[in-house]
């Protein structure tokens, strides 16, 4: 077997690499378990243990993770070390590669199966995660560990999604070229784990709490060919961002009662936790009566052609979104076009991503469009909006990644080609705000890209004569409001600041607050939660009843 740590091959009876001295294991495809060399079986579940050689490309972590991810791994270890962490469980895998490669040269095999496990890593670096071991045909994934994220399990549906796209893509190819179809087969799990130590090489060793790891390669198991399963765990934390189809209960090996599990069909088009919790109805909306006021003043002056730009700027969870739902659905905007687009903090890394989202709600694309029908709907849109807007069409449909065959543009060198970018998208949006007054929305800019930065400095220069309100949101302290205030255009930038709201402005406000948060009956045992909240509070003990 293969040493992890030097990449020497040993012989299968070996305890300890004879090249450096590592102990030798061997992980359980089942449930991700550390054997003893000697093992025939896996001692956790029973699972008949593979030997085979991994390809020295994908033999060590760092090998395969990017540079500045690792470098945020090898940062935070020694916070991580020991950290009881809840996290998504992915596990992937090629099906059926005992077949695809039982007759081919071991480098024709390998040609085959690298290339879909680049794809597969690649998806879960995507999103800033971490594969923890690759195996064989396959890989294991954390989400939430051993970088923190609170969006976990969205990622991870994300990762599924997108590698399960990138790898039929793939196979097409082989299919055209070789004649040969492979598919993989997706398993996802959330729950707690254990980081137990983080190597120099990102090789982790964790503690599985529960069923975590093993419910999460049940799922790959249960998974057919070219689809993605998960449990109803990770779906409570994806739920109104993903879309699926309930499978029922299934009885899973080891556990006394089934579980339900949900087949990963695509992503929703709620883009944001709080847009899911929308469509189903929100609670009255209190307070904020003067940072509405100050939105629509803005809202106003818009419309008399004196373009704004307002900052939402505030804490995570004291009530952006909400305030911005509230302006957008209320009758001020009436008439007005709403365009609205949200940064994510894995695409720093990616250009336009905030862009590309605002434009594909422009044009209405869906995401089962083609390129044909993406050429279509811009190229329709775009013409019927103005003729003299036809030469940008060529950089609006490379934005969207549709294939641009124009000699024109292929004859730009990069740097004429952002140009026509910047210029194609301003032009777009200013003319369509003499049709209809406009608001543009920018969400989480604390992550925004440095292409989508410059196209807002480039599109403020021509606000002041624009029916068009731009309001933008972020996050202290990731981007400050000095950051932005040194902007020649942040002079003309209306700053609503969102900060939390107070218990009560009394004691007797907070004591009558926290009475109508936990009300109980006179001696029911909740009442525990009322002297919680009141000393949370910071108020003193009542001698009163719960009315």
């Amino acid at each position: 077997m293969r040493c992890p740590q030097c990449g020497h091959e040993n012989a299968v009876d070996i305890k300890f690499c004879g090249e450096c001295g590592t102990r030798l294991t061997v992980l359980c495809r089942e449930c991700g378990a550390r054997n003893a060399p000697s093992q025939k079986f896996c001692g956790e579940c029973g699972t008949r243990l593979e030997f085979g050689p991994l390809s020295r490309q994908h033999s060590l972590p760092v090998a395969y993770t990017p540079k500045d991810l690792a470098e945020k791994i090898l940062t935070s270890k020694t916070a991580l070390e020991g950290e009881r962490k809840q996290v998504t469980v992915l596990f992937a895998d090629l099906k059926g590669s005992m077949e695809l490669l039982a007759d081919r040269d071991p480098e024709d095999a390998r040609k085959l199966v690298d290339p879909v496990l680049t794809l597969m890593m690649d998806a879960i670096h995507h999103y800033e995660s971490t594969v923890n071991q690759v195996m064989g045909d396959g890989i294991m994934a954390l989400f939430g560990a051993p970088l923190a994220h609170e969006d976990h399990a969205v990622r991870a549906c994300y990762a599924a999604l997108r590698m399960q796209e990138v790898v039929r893509s793939y196979s097409h190819e082989l299919r055209c070229a070789q004649g040969v179809e492979v598919q993989i087969r997706v398993g996802i799990n959330s729950g707690d784990v254990v980081v137990r130590s983080i190597g120099s090489d990102l090789r982790m060793d964790y503690t599985a709490v529960g069923q975590t790891t093993h419910l999460a390669a049940r799922m790959e198991q249960l998974a057919a060919p070219g689809s993605s399963r998960l449990t109803a765990g990770t779906l409570q934390l994806a739920e109104g961002v993903v879309e699926v189809i309930p499978l029922g209960p299934v009885p899973i090996k080891g556990l006394a009662e089934p579980i339900e599990v949900f087949e990963l069909v695509g992503a929703s088009t709620a883009r944001t936790r709080f847009e899911a919790a929308a469509r189903h109805g929100l609670t009255r909306f209190v307070g904020r009566s003067t940072e509405l006021e100050q939105l629509r003043d803005a809202n106003d002056q818009a419309s008399l052609r004196r373009g704004q730009v307002v900052a939402v700027v505030g804490e995570p969870g004291v009530g952006k979104s909400r305030l911005s739902w509230e302006f957008t659905h209320s009758h001020r905007v009436r008439g007005w076009l709403i365009l609205q687009s949200s940064s994510v903090s894995y695409g720093k890394a990616t250009a336009y991503l905030p862009v590309i989202d605002l434009l594909r709600g422009y044009f209405e694309l869906e995401s089962r469009d083609d390129t044909r029908k993406i050429r279509e709907k811009v190229t329709g849109r775009v013409l019927t909006l103005d003729p003299v807007l036809a030469p940008a069409v060529p950089a609006l449909l490379a934005l969207l990644d549709v294939p641009v065959e124009e000699a024109s543009w292929r004859a730009l060198d990069p740097r004429q080609r952002r140009q026509q970018t910047l210029d194609a998208v301003k032009r777009l949006l200013l003319r369509e705000s003499e049709v209809q007054p406009l608001v543009v929305i920018f969400e989480d800019l604390h992550w925004i890209d440095g292409e989508t930065q410059s196209l807002l400095d480039s599109l403020v220069e021509s606000l002041p004569a624009a029916r068009l309100l731009l309001l933008v949101r972020w996050s202290p302290p990731s981007a400050t409001w000095s950051t932005y205030r040194c902007r020649p255009w942040r002079a003309m930038t209306v700053r609503v600041t969102l900060e939390d709201f107070q218990l009560g402005r009394t004691p007797h406000h907070s004591v009558r607050l926290a009475d109508a948060l936990a009300y109980v009956s006179p001696g029911h045992p909740a009442v525990e939660r009322l002297d919680l909240i009141r000393e949370l509070a910071g108020i003193r003990p009542s001698t009163q009843k719960a009315a």
